[in-house]
């Protein structure tokens, strides 16, 4: 199964370069702590943006941004919460949460997909 993990981190990489080209900045990949995981920390202007990044051969399974489910997102809220205080980072730091859906080799961008 560990070939999922190395898909997935393909993905993320893909995903990483891309939003570069969007003119973000990466900060992190792979931010990982009791509360969940984020597969990426970016800056999007004044915002810090987390990032997570979901794949699909294709549409079979549904949109990829579907598996984003409120248990998920609850995990990545608390991840990025845990994020900011273990950086120090304010709570008047301006944040969003995206989803990177990739679908086959169509790269489609989600900002503020989510709250908190």
């Amino acid at each position: 199964m560990g070939n999922n993990r190395q898909t997935g981190t393909a993905h993320e990489e893909k995903a990483a370069a891309w939003l570069e080209t969007q003119g973000m900045r990466i900060l992190e990949r792979n931010y990982r702590c009791r509360q969940g995981e984020i597969d990426l920390i970016a800056m999007d202007g004044r915002y810090l943006v987390f990032v997570e990044v979901k794949y699909r051969r294709d549409m079979q399974a549904g949109h990829p941004a579907e598996a984003v489910d409120v248990r998920k997102q609850r995990r990545i809220s608390r991840a990025a919460a845990r994020y900011l205080m273990e950086r120090g980072i304010s709570q008047e730091q301006p944040c969003r949460f995206d989803v990177v859906a990739v679908v086959g080799d169509r790269t489609e961008h989600i900002k503020d997909a989510f709250g908190l």
